[in-house]
C-alpha cells in the first residue's frame, strides 16, 4: 500500500514538471510579433482600414528621421517587405533603404485614428517607389528592377485578406514636371485610378492626390494635379503650400513631410464620412 502510495505521488510530481515545460514552451515561442503578424489579422476585420500608398519618393518619405520616430501605435501597423503586418514606424518604405526617411504615411495615420471608431487600426501598405515616373504605374511596367504597379496590387490583395482598403494616397508628379508629360498627366491618372479601383474591387475607393512641392520652380504639375477632383469621383487633392524642402529643392524636410500627412488625413476624413 505504501508503495502504491508513493508512486501516485511520484506520477503527480512528473505531470507537473511536464506542464511547467510546455508553459514555458509556449511563452517563448508566442511573441508579440506573432501576435500582431499572425493571429490578430488572420481573417478579415472590418474594423482594420487599409490605405495604399504609392507614388514616388515623397511619398516613400526622404525626410531624416528624428526622436518622434520612437514613438508607435500598436493600432497602426505597416505591411512589411515580408508581406507581414508589424507596428508601423518610419521608414515605411524599402524603395532605397539607404535614402528612405520620414514620409507623410506615419502622420497621416496617427491623426485618421483619432477619426475613426473606438477600437479601429489602421494597416499601411507602402508601394511607393522614388523617382518613378507616371508611365510605370501601369501593368507590367518595369522600373529599377521592379513592377510597381503589379506589386502594389499583389500587395494590396495580400492585406485584404486581413481587413478592408479604406483609401489610396498618391504623391507623385516632380518626375512629370514638364510641360509635354504634364499635358498627358490627367489622363494618365484617370486610367491609373480606374484600373486600381477595378482589380482590387474597390469602384468608389477614396483616392487622394497631394501636390509637389511649391519649392519646384518652375511647377508644370500641380495645376494639372489640382483638377483631379474634376475627372475622378471621390476623389480629393491636398495642397502643399507652405511646406518646406529639406534643402535640395526637391524633398519635403520632416516637418513638411508630417504636415502634409495631416493634411491627407483631412482630405481623407471627408470622402470617409460621405461615402
Amino acid at each position: 500500500m505504501l508503495r502504491l502510495f508513493k508512486a501516485l505521488i511520484l506520477l503527480i510530481l512528473l505531470t507537473g514538471c511536464i506542464s511547467d515545460i510546455h508553459a514555458t514552451s509556449f511563452r517563448k515561442n508566442y511573441s508579440y510579433k506573432n501576435l500582431i503578424t499572425n493571429n490578430d489579422t488572420n481573417k478579415i476585420d472590418t474594423n482594420f482600414h487599409l490605405f495604399l500608398l504609392i507614388g514616388q519618393s515623397n511619398m516613400a518619405g526622404r525626410a531624416p528621421l528624428d526622436t518622434l520616430d520612437i514613438k508607435t501605435d500598436s493600432n497602426i501597423l505597416m505591411l512589411d517587405k515580408q508581406n507581414q503586418w508589424v507596428i508601423a514606424k518610419d521608414p515605411l518604405h524599402f524603395d532605397k533603404p539607404s535614402v528612405a526617411g520620414v514620409g507623410p504615411g506615419i502622420s497621416f495615420a496617427h491623426a485618421l485614428l483619432k477619426h475613426l471608431p473606438k477600437g479601429a487600426r489602421i494597416g499601411l501598405i507602402p508601394c511607393a517607389w522614388g523617382g518613378s515616373p507616371i508611365s510605370v504605374w501601369q501593368p507590367d511596367s518595369t522600373y529599377l528592377h521592379h513592377k510597381p504597379y503589379n506589386e502594389a496590387i499583389e500587395r494590396t490583395k495580400i492585406a485584404t485578406q486581413s481587413g478592408v482598403l479604406s483609401g489610396i494616397l498618391w504623391h507623385q508628379g516632380e518626375s512629370n514636371n514638364n510641360p509635354a508629360k504634364a499635358a498627358k498627366y490627367l489622363t494618365e491618372i484617370s486610367t491609373l485610378v480606374s484600373r486600381l479601383r477595378n482589380e482590387l474591387q474597390s469602384p468608389q475607393v477614396p483616392f487622394v492626390a497631394g501636390e509637389t512641392g511649391y519649392f519646384q520652380n518652375p511647377n508644370y504639375i500641380n495645376p494639372v494635379i489640382d483638377s483631379i477632383p474634376s475627372v475622378i469621383s471621390n476623389s480629393a487633392v491636398v495642397s502643399a503650400k507652405g511646406l518646406h524642402d529639406k534643402g535640395d529643392k526637391t524633398h519635403f524636410d520632416t516637418p513638411s513631410a508630417r504636415e502634409l500627412g495631416k493634411r491627407y488625413s483631412t482630405a481623407m476624413e471627408k470622402l470617409l464620412d460621405n461615402k
